[in-house]
Order: C-alpha cells, then structure tokens, then sequence
C-alpha cells in the first residue's frame, strides 16, 4: 500500500502527460497574450498620458467574464470542451487581428482598445471554464493539486515574464511585431489541441434537459446553495481575492512611504515571484491529502503574515509579510479548486465553475474599492502625527504616511484569522470532503500512453 502511494517523478509525468502537453500549448499563449496586453497598455497610456485609462481596460477584460458566467457555463456544459477551447481561442484572437490591421493603416484608436478587450473577454469567458472544466478528465484525482498548481505556476510565469519582455521587444519589434507573436502563440496553442484526443466523460448529466433556459443558466447558483460545504469553501475563495485586492491598492503607496519610487518596481516584480515559487510548489508537490486542512492552515498563516506586514514602519518587514502573503495564494487557490474538481460531476463543472470564477472575480474590485477609500480617507488621517489614534495605537506601530495603512493590514490579518476560526466550527465546511462523494473516479481519466499525441477525431 505505501509502495503505490510513493511514485516516482517519472511514473507521475506519465500520468499527467495528457494535462502537461495541454498546459504548455496554454502557458506559451498566456504569455504571449499578456505580453501583447501589457504592449497595448503602454500604447494607451502613451497617447493618453492618462492612469485612469488602465482601470477602464481592466473593467473591459474584467465585466464580461462576470456577466457571461452563467451562460458560459451552461454552453461549456453542453459543447465538446477542447473543441470549445480551440474555437473560442479563434474568436478571441480576431478582435487582435483588427488591431494589428487599424494599426498597419494608422487608424487605431482608444475606443478600438476597448471594443477590442470586450470582445475577446467575451470569448475568453468561454475558454476558461473550458480549460479548467478539462482538467479532471486530464489528470487522476492524486495529482489534482499538482495540475492546479501548474496553473497557477502559469499564471505567474506570464505575469513575470511579460513586463520586462514586453518592454525589450517593444523596443526590438514595435506593437506590430508583438502582436505577430500573440497571434502565432495562439496557433501554436491551437495546434498542440488539434493533435490531442481528450478522454470524455462518462458520468450522467444530473440535470433536466427539459428545464427552461432560465433554470439552466442559473444552475450554478442552485448547485451550490444545495452545498453549503461547497459554497463555504467558495466564500473563503472569494475572500481570499478580496485580500489580494486588499494589499494590491495599497502596497504602491504603502511602499512609497518607505522608499524612492526607483524600487516599488523591483518590489512588485518581488510578489510576482512569490507567486511563481507558491505555484512552482503546489506542482512540484501536490499539497496534502485532506485540502481543507490546507486551506485553514494557509487562511490563518495569510492573517499571520497580514498583521506581520503592518506591525512595524519597515519597508524589510512589510516585504518579507507580503511575500509570503503572495506565496501562499497559489497553494490556498488550487486546494479550493481540487475540492470543486473532485466533488463537482463532470458535465455540470461548466456551469459550476463559471459561476465561481465570476463570484472570485468580483473579490478583487470589492477589495480595491472598500480597503483604497478606508485606507485614503480613515486609517490615515487617525494615524497621522496629530491623528485620534496616535496616541494610544500609534504608541505601538508608530505614526505619520503610511501607518494608517499598516494597520489596515492588521486588521485584515486579524479579521483573516477569526474568520477561519470560526469556518473552522461550520461542519459542512470542515467535513465538505467527506460528505460529497468523489465524481472524479467515475469519468475516463486518461488515454493510453500510445494515443498522445493522436489526431483529433
């Protein structure tokens, strides 16, 4: 028994290898979609010189990846999901193609930027669900936590990658030749599915067809509310974006208060690494048998390093708590997302999922917008020099810019800290593993080691 729990890294690629193939053709597409973002993003602020303009972009990815969540989710559920993957991929890249064509004639404008991010977000909200809705029928149940550790390894590659690269090729290959390169990325990514034959599902559709249109978009909703443990670990998902929010609209200031501007970039850049090692971990290693044991114990070290990084006015200190802060993200997003692979039947992850990734995505604005004003218009003022709390509070962390935001992140951790303690006494949440059933066994996991690659029925 403990021989087969011990696999060697060879036995494990063999049998991830469908997934590992898939994953590449996707990272080499993020990478080259966020370095032609971040290219685009600099063009904008070029013509516009406006900040402002960045939140707007990032509104026109974001809104209808949340709006088209439930029907999305309900396509996804119904149509072939590498098919879906690789049509979407297409319609998502037309939008760039009209990019590159408005800018070859010199008629791009801003409006076009917009127009063009809405688009593809539109199909990307397609895509998404799609790909993660895949990925048990990609990798065995044990190797769920390493699968979804490679995403976020993802992720954070191309959030690394893409600035400092984006940056040089600009100035190698202009905004045209970057979009050439996004472009073939995208092929490369659709070409690597076309050669794959994904193993299909076998479990039933558990709902009814015969349903409105209506019922089935909003499934998802319904699923979970007859799962509280699954919604509970959903709430404490959304949370934890809600935190990243959080420390991202006040980690620049905070910086700032501490150091020249010539090393927030250097900072941030930092986090991004974080991010990259947490990923790097959770696929090197796979994360621990029960995830819920996990994710309570990376909540409550997230409320350790929170109030870690507020404590003290120390540009060291505050970067050592949100490092690790960013480290733990990886690990804390893909237990969440083993749990609902696991415990979610197969033909209805679409929607499932979909509705998940558009409550996660709403976390994050909710944190910018509630944690930034508290911060600006609060916390400041009452730790100023002359501040009401200076006094008392102050005596402690110290006073003056910067230290109304520390405590801010005190107060998060802390408020991180009692929430999961008290998660922690709800038992549908805390036994959620135990009392769902495992769906994952009950699909065809993998095809033979012969078939991948096989061309695409």
């Amino acid at each position: 028994m403990l021989a087969s729990l011990e696999k060697t890294p060879l036995t494990i690629f063999r049998e991830m290898k469908l997934f590992i193939i898939v994953w590449v053709g996707q990272l080499i597409a993020s990478i080259g979609t966020t370095i032609s973002a971040f290219a685009l993003d600099v063009w904008v602020y070029e013509q516009t010189g406006s900040v402002t303009q960045f939140a707007l972009i990032a509104l026109a990815n974001t809104l209808p990846l949340i709006l088209l969540a439930p029907v999305a989710g309900l396509f996804v559920d119904r149509w072939d999901r590498k098919w879906t993957m690789i049509i979407s991929d297409l319609l998502a890249i037309l939008p760039t193609v009209a990019i590159a064509i408005l800018l070859l004639i010199g008629r791009l404008e801003i409006w076009h930027i917009y127009l063009a991010n809405t688009s593809s977000a539109v199909f990307m909200a397609f895509q998404m669900p799609a790909f993660i809705a895949s990925i048990t029928l990609l990798v065995p149940k044990q190797h769920l936590g390493r699968a979804n550790g490679m995403l976020s390894l993802m992720n954070g590659t191309a959030r690394l990658v893409a600035p400092p690269l984006g940056g040089v090729l600009l100035g190698l290959i202009s905004l045209q030749g970057i979009i050439a390169l996004h472009i073939t990325t995208i092929f490369l990514s659709i070409g690597i599915l076309l050669l794959l034959q994904f193993p299909q599902s076998r479990t039933p559709d558990i709902t009814n067809e015969g349903s409105s249109f209506l019922k089935q978009t909003t499934y998802g909703f319904t699923y979970l509310l007859a799962r509280p443990g699954l919604l509970g670990v959903l709430i404490i998902s959304a949370y934890s974006f809600f935190l990243v929010g959080g420390v991202q609209v006040i980690t620049t200031p905070l910086i700032l208060s501490f150091a020249p501007v010539t090393v927030l970039g250097t900072i941030i850049s930092l986090f991004g690494v974080a991010i990259l090692a947490g990923g790097l971990l959770m696929g090197i290693w796979g994360g621990l048998e029960r995830n819920m044991n996990m994710i309570y114990g990376c909540m409550l070290l997230t409320g350790v390093f929170l109030i870690v990084a507020g404590v003290q006015a120390s540009i060291f200190v505050f970067i050592v708590g949100i490092f690790l802060f960013f480290l733990l993200r990886p690990i804390i997003a893909s237990s969440t997302q083993a749990i609902f692979q696991a415990k979610v039947e197969p033909l209805v992850q679409g929607r499932v999922f979909s509705i998940k990734g558009a409550i996660e995505a709403v976390g994050l604005p909710l944190g910018y917008i509630t944690i930034g004003p508290l911060a600006e218009k609060v916390f400041e003022p009452l730790m100023a020099t002359d501040g009401f709390l200076a006094g008392n509070i102050g005596q402690i962390i110290g006073v003056g810019t910067g230290r109304g935001m520390g405590l801010l992140c005190i107060i998060m951790g802390i408020l991180t800290i009692s929430a999961t303690c008290i998660a922690y006494f709800f038992p549908r949440l805390r036994l959620v593993e135990d009392e769902l059933p495992d769906v994952i066994d009950e699909v065809a996991l993998a095809t033979p080691a012969a078939d991948i690659p096989a061309m695409a029925k």
